[in-house]
């Protein structure tokens, strides 16, 4: 029998005080948590139940795919999927019970034929992705107007804030009033009107609406650069945890992993340490991220590989079996997943959503 070396322990208990958390800040009469990419790595089916338990009233991902498996799982609660490929098959959701988010007139006309019966109109206020264009938009709610006519719910109309400073974010939310003025002269009324993500929710106001979409900062992640998940009061659910299983003295001037980009300084202790970039530990961190052995911090020495890193302990006493927290709670001296990110000049986001497959989850609350 083999024990597990690579473990992400996940709180239930912390998503759920996240999203009550965010709530309560937020104050919107509906909240959505949104559990796309695996719930950011924390487990889909787990996480949208553990918002449900915090107060969310919405499910959100990003395909039908992610909503098949929670209707599979047993989750009953509304759910919007809102990107589908060309040759979609709206059938699913209508059979499953799922909000469909449409992005032009041809996949309205493609979820109304398959049978679905409530759509959310996407449209794009200025973030060039995903939803109709502005100049499409009156044929688009026309559109919307004849399928409301025959017995559709058009239940929203969405869009996504690009967080690109204050200006460009006060023009989308002129843009989506805009939009939701065009589309209540032709007729249309609106169950949900939702603009706003986790950093646009907390810092917009007049971006909320009727509801609200909590994505990262229901893991107790920020999604700002200025300001922590701890100083929003949120705590972080997910810890990446190991432990050594080798360790060796080794002089001055030895080379370390791939490409030798790390060189001892002195004669000091290495330890190996079984995680690597398919856990989502970035390579690009090699030379800058920290880990906790034991109650210290130790720095990785040279290149993180796909399976395994070194940490360079100095002179402490480590031995084989001591514990490892790659990232987890800053309140128990561990090192967060957005030092991760900046040691790699990237986002938490892109971290956390890469959490493989190996890494054993064991959830605790809930």
């Amino acid at each position: 029998m083999t024990g597990p070396i690579r473990v992400a322990r996940i709180d239930l208990d912390a998503i759920a005080r996240n999203v009550e958390t965010l709530r309560s800040r937020v104050g919107t009469e509906r909240a959505m948590i949104v559990v796309k990419a695996d719930g950011y790595g924390h487990g889909a089916i787990a996480a949208a139940r553990a918002g449900l338990a915090g107060g969310a009233d919405w499910i959100g991902v990003a395909d039908l795919g992610e909503a098949l498996e929670l209707r599979g799982a047993g989750v009953t609660a509304p759910v919007l999927a809102w990107l589908h490929s060309s040759a979609e098959d709206f059938t699913v959701a209508a059979e499953a019970g799922i909000d469909v988010g449409v992005s032009s007139i041809v996949q309205l006309d493609r979820a109304v034929a398959a049978g679905v019966a409530s759509v959310h109109l996407k449209i794009d206020t200025g973030l060039a992705r995903n939803g109709a264009q502005p100049s499409d938009w009156p044929e688009f709610f026309e559109h919307a107007v004849r399928a409301a006519a025959k017995g559709v719910r058009i239940r929203g109309l969405f869009s996504h804030i690009a967080n690109a400073g204050v200006e460009a974010d006060a023009a989308q939310v002129a843009a989506f009033e805009r939009a939701l003025a065009l589309a209540e002269s032709l007729g249309l009324e609106f169950e949900l009107r939702h603009l706003a993500a986790s950093a646009s929710a907390l810092r917009i106001p007049e971006a909320r609406f009727d509801m609200v979409r909590f994505g990262l900062a229901s893991y107790g992640l920020s999604p700002f650069a200025d300001e922590t998940g701890s100083e929003l009061g949120l705590t972080p659910a997910l810890e990446l945890s190991s432990e050594v299983i080798a360790v060796r003295r080794v002089p001055a001037d030895t080379g370390v992993s791939y490409g030798y980009r790390y060189r001892t300084p002195r004669e000091t202790t290495l330890a190996l340490v079984p995680l690597g970039y398919e856990d989502c530990l970035p390579r690009a961190a090699s030379l800058s991220a920290h880990l906790l052995v034991g109650d210290e911090l130790a720095p990785v020495a040279g290149s993180i590989a796909m399976d395994q890193l070194v940490v360079d302990v100095g002179d402490r006493p480590v031995k084989v079996g001591d514990r490892v927290v790659a990232f987890g709670d800053p309140a128990t001296g561990a090192p967060t997943m957005d030092s991760w990110a900046d040691a790699a000049g990237t986002i938490n986001y892109e971290v956390t959503t890469r959490l493989g497959r190996r890494v054993e989850r064991h959830y605790t609350g809930g």
